[in-house]
């Protein structure tokens, strides 16, 4: 048998899930995802924090109400808590997949396969642009007769126009029972104009897609699909249990929705 060859990294060119590591005080990226990130304005370290802690919040409200499948899809490099220990912890049965198209996360994949025995965790090498091949590996994990949190954070501002965002979401969606959900957030310029061609030039310089969305660009990914309170709000603003978190400008707008 012919061991399949492991994924090229291409050190020469920045990553978005490396740039995002980097954002969070990660260390699993490269000089050249660094000086995408230093091009950065200050506040985008503050936004991706503010951005993984609405999916903390997002993932542990839904294990809350019973949800015990995710499909996780942007991953990026693993910065504890993953999200399936944000839902093992609660429910220790669940069963999460994790996708993403970096090769430095496939190295890091071990430390998202750390489940509990009860549960289960995968990962897929794959690009969200290629919605048939996640879904049909992440059938072989999840049961697509029952609910799926189908998790989008922070990656669909990193799909351009050409490339038909709202279709692939579409796909991902329609797959999906009644009763699942999405959670996703977006990049947004509306909170921070003042920023926003500081942002897209940094990307620019470093070859990566970026197209920031408004509010009403936003919108079109929950079409169909019933919005949970507060609705597609900014990531701050997004709780449901607990303390609210301090209202702040976050680059950021978010949305958990559920399959009718």
């Amino acid at each position: 048998m012919t061991a399949t060859p492991k994924p090229v990294i291409d050190t020469s060119r920045p990553h978005p899930a490396r740039v995002y590591d980097w954002l969070l005080g990660g260390k699993d990226h490269y000089l050249v995802d660094q000086e995408v990130g230093e091009k950065l304005p200050a506040e985008a370290r503050g936004n991706a924090a503010r951005n993984r802690a609405f999916m903390h919040r997002a993932a542990a409200w839904l294990a809350g109400q019973g949800v015990d499948q995710f499909l996780d899809i942007g991953t990026g490099i693993p910065t504890e808590p993953n999200l399936h220990q944000i839902v093992q912890a609660l429910i220790p049965s669940a069963r999460v997949v994790y996708a993403d198209n970096d090769p430095i996360v496939l190295r890091h994949a071990e430390a998202l396969l750390v489940s509990t025995e009860e549960g289960a965790t995968d990962y897929i090498q794959a690009d969200v642009r290629d919605p048939e091949a996640i879904l049909a590996h992440a059938r072989s994990v999840l049961d697509f007769d029952r609910p799926v949190a189908l998790s989008l954070i922070a990656l669909l501002h990193f799909v351009p126009d050409g490339d038909d965002p709202y279709g692939v979401t579409r796909a991902l969606v329609d797959a999906l029972p009644s009763g699942s959900w999405l959670v996703l957030s977006h990049g947004t310029a509306d909170q921070h104009p003042e920023l926003e061609n500081d942002t897209k030039d940094a990307y620019k310089e470093g070859a990566i897609p970026l197209r920031m969305r408004s509010r009403a660009e936003v919108e079109p990914f929950f079409a169909g699909l019933e919005l949970a309170e507060p609705g597609l709000v900014t990531a701050t603003d997004w709780y449901r249990e607990g303390p609210a978190p301090v209202s702040e400008r976050s680059g950021f707008y978010v949305g958990v929705a559920r399959v009718p």
